[in-house]
């Protein structure tokens, strides 16, 4: 089974290569697992289902919050910056032509 830096390898994978591939943008919106299984070849999890989301041109941005964390009160700065993802959501505004 793939341990969850495997998993998040994966998906930043898929991000780089949506970005310049827009069937493969379509793959990763209509059906996740494949998309992970074309950039990787780590076993996912059958427990878990992959979304992502196509926020390009849609006025409502889905950001997603990281897993909690138990027992937060008890990490290190340098753990918190590793949970915290350091995600970065491009946010681009359409002005319609006038």
């Amino acid at each position: 089974m793939a341990e969850d830096n495997e998993i998040n390898s994966a998906v930043r994978e898929v991000m780089k290569r949506a970005v310049v591939d827009p069937d493969f943008r379509q793959l990763a919106v209509r059906d996740g697992k494949a998309a992970l299984a074309k950039v990787s070849t780590a076993k996912l999890p059958t427990s878990l289902e992959f979304q992502f989301v196509d926020n390009y041109s849609n006025p409502i941005k889905t950001i997603p919050l990281p897993d909690p964390v138990e027992n937060a009160d008890e990490l290190m700065d340098e753990e918190l910056e590793q949970v915290a993802g350091g995600a970065c959501i491009p946010v681009t505004r359409v002005v319609p032509p006038k």
